[in-house]
């Protein structure tokens, strides 16, 4: 993978975790919120 492409993969990263975390604390319900924990969990690899 070129530089560039790292680059724009780790921004990509970046802005899905924001927006993960986001919907966290707004989350209109405990359940939803818990779903989302595990969703985030889940997938926390991916944003290392």
């Amino acid at each position: 993978m070129s530089t560039l492409a790292v680059w724009r993969h780790r921004r990509q990263l970046a802005r899905s975790r924001r927006e993960l975390d986001q919907a966290i604390r707004q989350a209109p319900s405990p359940a939803m919120r818990d779903e989302l924990l595990v969703l985030r969990d889940r997938n926390d690899h991916m944003f290392r």
